[in-house]
């Protein structure tokens, strides 16, 4: 297993859409595993291989305090979704910035686990805004998206700033 790189906005390839996965090969159990030590590591509640360069539809998720209910979606589709509220979020690559959007407080996706089996599965709090959030991944979409242009330049800015710093 090992630790992949995951990408800072504004990487252009964060906002690639990711492709269906089709083949449910060794290497793909090898990349899930990969996503899970990425996260782990991080640390974060949730990964896209989006975020690790790879336009796939694949995300992987553990919202358990314990860190031992890992979750596997593979080409998901929200197919349920209420009581909206605002919440919290931040994101692995936007690091160091959180700020108030609106996201559904339950979600029902359906996806294919780890080995090609579909699922369904309905989250609340965190975990449906876990599943939004990957999902919007997969998309081509950051939670920045949803704040307001002022915002987001803003946020742009402080990360160019901060990887200039970090290649000097």
């Amino acid at each position: 297993m090992a630790i992949l790189k995951i990408l800072h906005h504004p990487d252009p390839r964060l906002r690639n859409a990711g492709k269906p996965v089709k083949q449910f090969d060794d290497e793909l159990q090898a990349l899930i595993d990969d996503m899970f030590e990425t996260m782990y590591d991080a640390p974060g509640v949730g990964l896209a291989a989006t975020q690790v360069g790879i336009a796939l539809r694949l995300a992987v998720m553990d919202c358990s305090e314990k860190k031992d209910s890992p979750i596997v979606m593979i080409n998901p589709e929200i197919i349920g979704a209420e009581e909206p509220e605002l919440v919290e979020e931040g994101c692995l690559s936007v690091p160091g910035h959180y700020d108030r959007i609106e996201r559904h407080g339950r979600t029902t996706v359906r996806a294919l686990d780890r080995h090609g089996e579909s699922f369904e599965l309905t989250g609340e709090g965190l975990l449906a805004q876990c599943i939004q959030h990957e999902i919007d991944h997969l998309d081509g979409k950051l939670y920045i998206d949803y704040l307001s242009q002022l915002k987001r330049n803003r946020i742009r800015r402080k990360l160019e700033k901060q990887q200039r710093q970090e290649s000097d």
